[in-house]
């Protein structure tokens, strides 16, 4: 028994520790761009997404290489522990004695999530090649691509994991109401976020998403219970 609950017990800690590599792996991305050394001016620096001036994207990924493909690095392998966490938690869910379609829509949205954050770092890493960077054409369309798949699809796929997730929860009376209803607001920004394909406002819900994940995630890495409690299935 006491084997059991340290099995138990290790799993819910492998979880805050994978919700806390990605998130670290996600930051050192962004910071790899925005604290390199460049002339671009920090007004520029803020106005950079494919919406914007090609020019500016062109003179912002062109300057500094190394930079552009440290951040790509992390972006990729951030997408490693975002993967394992959506095997866990899944596992976890199971072992619980959760039996909901919506853990089935995790996994799927999860490991959506994590591929769309892979993409979008070897789109990122293409855009270090001197040769794309220097054209606008082409540097214009990978940007385009690291946006697609680091924006709207990673956001929606989050939101179905983080949504699931907390349906499924809610259903067992798994985790605190705060944080299934903090999952079930991602899972909403993450819907609004697909929006984004048809009006720039909205992609406003996009880092709305990926900032709110950050907390979601780490809050059920801490959270979800090590024992197993009775599930519910009524959702009064």
């Amino acid at each position: 028994m006491s084997t059991h609950h340290g099995a138990e017990a290790r799993a819910t800690r492998s979880l805050l520790a994978l919700g806390a590599a990605y998130t670290l792996l996600v930051s050192a991305s962004v910071a790899a761009l925005l604290l390199r050394r460049s002339e671009v001016g920090l007004s520029d620096i803020a106005g950079l997404n494919p919406f914007g001036p090609p020019e500016i994207a062109r003179r912002f990924f062109a300057e500094a290489p190394e930079a552009t493909r440290v951040a790509a690095f992390f972006g990729f392998t951030s997408a490693i522990p975002l993967a394992i966490y959506t095997a866990t938690v899944v596992a976890r869910l199971q072992g619980l004695g959760v039996r909901h379609a919506a853990v089935h829509m995790a996994f799927a949205g999860g490991l959506a999530a994590s591929g769309g954050l892979a993409l979008s770092g070897l789109f990122l890493w293409g855009l270090s090649v001197p040769e794309a960077a220097d054209s606008i054409p082409v540097g214009h369309t990978l940007h385009f691509l690291v946006f697609l798949c680091g924006g709207p699809a990673f956001a929606v796929a989050m939101g179905l994991l983080a949504g699931s997730v907390s349906v499924s929860c809610r259903v067992a009376r798994l985790l605190p109401r705060w944080v299934v209803w903090l999952g079930l607001s991602i899972a909403t920004t993450g819907a609004l976020s697909a929006f984004g394909l048809l009006s720039i406002p909205m992609t406003l819900a996009i880092p709305i998403t990926r900032v709110g994940g950050f907390a979601w995630l780490l809050a059920v890495g801490a959270l979800m219970p090590t024992g197993s409690p009775r599930v519910h299935t009524d959702d009064r």
